[in-house]
Order: C-alpha cells, then sequence, then structure tokens
C-alpha cells in the first residue's frame, strides 16, 4: 500500500527563533531549486510560549542570508492543537521537542511526530539548539539542516513518484 503524500510538514524547536525557522526557509529554498515551490505548505512552531512573536535569532537570519535564504519575516508561534491535524508531518528538532510533541497529539495523530534527522537521513540525533553559541554552532546547524532537507525532499520526491520502489535507469 501506498503511503500518504505530505502535502504539508510543520518543523518544531523549543522557542521557534533559531532552529525551526531555519529548517522552514532551508526546505523552502532547496523544493523551490526542486521546481516544487509551493507543493507542500511549510510553518514552524515552538513546543514553549516564551519567544511567541518574536522574530529569529539574528544569527539564523544570518546563516539563512549567507546562503542565500531569507527567514527575517517570520515570527515564532507555538504549536496549537490543530496543527496536529492540519499537518501531514510533523520534525521536532530534538527528542525532548518530539516527546513534547507526543504527549500533545492525540493518539491518531502521534504518528505524524518525528526527530527530524531520523525521518530524513536515517541518523537518531538531535539538531542542537545553538542559541547559546555563537556564529559557528549557527553555520553547524545550517550545514546539517540543509543536508537534512535534501535527503528529506529526495525522499518526498521518491514518495509521490508513480514509479516509487522501483529501481531507476538514470542511477
Amino acid at each position: 500500500m501506498r503511503e500518504k503524500p505530505i502535502k504539508s510538514i510543520l518543523f518544531v524547536c523549543l522557542g521557534n527563533i533559531c532552529r525551526s525557522p531555519l529548517a522552514e526557509g532551508v526546505f523552502h529554498s532547496v523544493l523551490a531549486e526542486r521546481g516544487l515551490a509551493g507543493r507542500i505548505v511549510l510553518d514552524s512552531a515552538a513546543t514553549s510560549g516564551w519567544e511567541v512573536g518574536s522574530a529569529p535569532d539574528p544569527r539564523s537570519v544570518a546563516v539563512a542570508a549567507k546562503h542565500g535564504v531569507d527567514i527575517s519575516g517570520q515570527r515564532a508561534r507555538k504549536v496549537l492543537a490543530e496543527d496536529f491535524s492540519r499537518f501531514d508531518l510533523i520534525l521536532g528538532m530534538d527528542k525532548a521537542n518530539v516527546r513534547d510533541l507526543k504527549a500533545l497529539a492525540t493518539a491518531t495523530a502521534r504518528d505524524r511526530v518525528h526527530l527530524y534527522l531520523d525521518f530524513a537521513i536515517g541518523k537518531t540525533a538531535d539538531v542542537p539548539d545553538p542559541y547559546y553559541n555563537g556564529a559557528e554552532a549557527f553555520a553547524s546547524v545550517y550545514r546539517m539542516i540543509r543536508e537534512a532537507s535534501e535527503a528529506l525532499a529526495k525522499r518526498l520526491e521518491a514518495s509521490a513518484s508513480p514509479t516509487s520502489g522501483q529501481a531507476s535507469s538514470t542511477m
């Protein structure tokens, strides 16, 4: 049986000012590069309410801009109950985010919640919170998110392909 196509993704971290807005912006950029912009609804949110209404951290904005991605217009928001029915896929940046999301989700929605790096590249690891570190930590997080975004886009393209699961003659 075919997997349900993913048409909406929510990226989640603790404050929605560092990792998740970066993931939303980078994944949007990756989709645009592949000619897929607008095919998947993207958003980001926080498990906490501390930063609601805040712009992304200036260091996230800077590292994104360095790579041609503009996340400056995003504003932090907290995960809402309706997000669990609105989004096909909810990706937590770390294990604590995933735990908090699963605690908020209804039993039928818990299967939508995954650890970002695990779902995208099969690596059970956190995207570390760079907030208390310097520019290099934000650059490292950007690289992790970019790699995961490329892999996630490839995975979603493969699952949407009518020949999904078959060997490709172009490889």
